[in-house]
């Protein structure tokens, strides 16, 4: 059928001429341009919403006095953060109403480069979930980091008019912003010339640091922890996107700021999301929950999740239920705790009461396995020589990838060695460039982590993606490495010389092509024996706080595997004082 025939028929359908191809009756509907509830029913017909009213329809769905509301959009997102490939993602999250997600690839990006892009693309490209793709602007995300890959704006540029690319990335390196680095103004000027969407990344950042930003054409920020950081990026004109993450949690922090005035640039988002905290809680459903809880009116909450992102990052025909825009339909039974009943994507339904009812196809390419790339390793390359009785350590805070920059005191052993065994409280770091075998290998102390007896090792660590290890023996950290580098990536516990568990993450290091309640059970396991044999702090996450220990733009301290790193000076530090 040709386009002026099918638009035909919708003209036909919303005439009431013929039959739609849906009716959802007994329903309310939420009408996300006025903020009000109208009464069903809801006609759908060619994967298009045709009109609330008394229609005719081939088949009837009662939705039991429900509310209807558009398919939930979450504004930003890893989708390698919760471990999962596309495809086994889109099946995790699609039975909570998220049917749009705006997707950041930079994890895998920075293992595989082009071709981890291209990867997420097409591994994406005929799911029932939306996912709509920001090239990554930050590959590697600092120069003083080792990436699987460099990509710069003529690289990026080969994908930019790729079906399903939206525009830039969040760009991380704002110095490199403010002060117009060559490189970084090409990937925005790129991004302009082809008038495309840029998302922001600005921790701390203010003033005029903070409007010559935004003077780039950055226009979404996801980073707001604090009531005035997000007050300023308003102000600015920016969109700030409320982040309710695994590990970062900041929704219940800016929800006061937030009024009829300025609720249309707010957005809901993820970021980074742990698969079984999304099947125990719920995803972009979750935040609506805890923003109605918090006592936000609930039709301000869904249009922030649906009609806001998609006027954000332009996606017509999405964040609606409205003549013309695309069928991406939710049906909860209340609005408080917004459990999804049915699921439909393009007018088709794809979930009911939680279970998909779709299958899903898992391809997974050569391009993106075997990434895991090491020079030989020995015990000796973790000694970590003491030239003075301090040292600044890297703090961990509970339920923050923020960092403490400290200066704590130190005992050497015999050797003039650090020995964590010496030193309560204190834990040894490594991070080993794993991609192209240089045998490149930053050493740091940790503060605050508490692991006794063994050492924990991971392939996934934001945003170079070396492998990270901790312990407090050094034959343990070689071990918990070499399994690591069995798998092609993946976590790894290990306590004298003997792996506890481990979850293999073959693709790019970074993900599993297991289900989400595999990945999930496997994981938990794991948490509970960091905690309980390795009497990890309780209220550490002890592998999602790993993973944001080699993050240097985010403060204050971190360690690469070009060594130890201070964000707040922006620049490399020794660990002795």
């Amino acid at each position: 059928m040709s386009d002026k025939a099918q638009l035909a028929t919708l003209i036909d359908m919303a005439a009431g001429r013929i039959p739609a191809d849906l009716l959802i009756v007994n329903c309310k509907v939420v009408d996300v341009f006025n903020q009000t509830l109208m009464d069903g029913p809801l006609a759908i017909g060619g994967g298009k919403v045709i009109g609330c009213g008394d229609y005719q329809a081939k088949e009837i769905l009662d939705a039991k006095g429900g509310y209807v509301m558009p398919g939930l959009i979450d504004g930003h997102v890893h989708i390698e953060s919760s471990s999962l490939t596309p495809p086994q993602f889109a099946r995790c999250i699609l039975p909570h109403g998220t049917t749009t997600i705006i997707a950041d690839p930079h994890e895998i990006a920075n293992v595989c480069g082009l071709d981890g892009i291209r990867y997420m693309l097409d591994s994406s490209r005929n799911l029932p979930l939306n996912v709509r793709v920001m090239l990554p602007s930050c590959v590697p995300a600092t120069p003083f980091e080792q990436a699987g890959a460099i990509l710069e704006a003529e690289d990026l540029e080969q994908l930019i008019d790729y079906d399903g690319v939206l525009g830039l990335g969040e760009v991380m390196d704002y110095p490199s912003v403010i002060n117009h680095s060559p490189s970084m103004m090409n990937k925005i000027m790129m991004a302009r010339r082809h008038d495309r969407v840029i998302d922001g990344h600005s921790p701390g950042m203010k003033g005029k640091d903070l409007t010559a930003y935004v003077m780039s054409g950055v226009m979404t920020d996801h980073e707001c922890s604090r009531r005035e950081e997000m007050i300023d990026r308003l102000r600015l004109g920016m969109y700030v996107l409320l982040r309710e993450g695994s590990t970062c949690k900041d929704l219940l922090n800016l929800i006061p700021m937030i009024t009829p005035a300025n609720s249309r640039r707010c957005v809901m988002c993820t970021d980074d999301r742990e698969p079984s905290d999304i099947l125990s809680t719920g995803h972009i459903n979750k935040s609506l929950r805890l923003a109605v809880e918090a006592g936000l009116d609930p039709l301000m909450a869904i249009s922030m999740a649906t009609l806001n992102a998609a006027e954000c990052f332009r996606l017509r025909g999405k964040g609606a239920l409205a003549p013309g825009y695309d069928a991406d339909i939710l049906i909860v039974d209340n609005l408080e705790q917004f459990n999804a009943k049915h699921v439909f994507t393009e007018g088709k339904e794809i979930a009911r009461d939680g279970q998909m009812l779709v299958e899903i196809e898992n391809i997974i390419p050569d391009t993106v396995l075997n990434t895991v790339r090491l020079a030989p390793l020995t015990v000796d390359n973790f000694k970590l020589p003491l030239t003075s009785n301090v040292v600044r350590a890297i703090g961990v805070k509970p339920r923050s990838v923020v960092t403490l920059n400290l200066e704590l005191p130190v005992v050497a052993d015999a050797q003039g060695l650090f020995n964590a065994e010496l030193n309560p409280g204190l834990n040894k770091l490594a991070v080993i460039e794993r991609h192209h075998a240089t045998g490149n290998m930053g050493l740091g102390v940790l503060s605050n982590y508490g692991l006794k007896g063994g050492a924990i090792a991971i392939s996934v660590a934001h945003d170079s993606h070396n492998i990270v290890v901790v312990g407090d023996n050094d034959a343990d950290m070689l071990t918990a490495v070499k399994d690591v580098e069995s798998m092609g990536g993946g976590f790894t516990l290990c306590r004298k010389g003997e792996i506890l568990a481990h979850l293999p993450l073959p693709v790019g290091g970074l993900m599993s092509d297991k289900s989400a309640q595999e990945v999930a059970e496997q994981i938990e396991h794991m948490l509970k024996i960091a905690h309980k044999e390795f009497h990890i702090n309780e209220n550490i996450q002890p592998l999602m706080t790993l993973v944001f220990m080699t993050l240097p733009v985010i403060p204050a301290l971190k360690l690469t595997s070009t060594g130890l790193f201070d964000v707040t000076k922006f620049q490399p530090v020794e660990v002795c004082v």
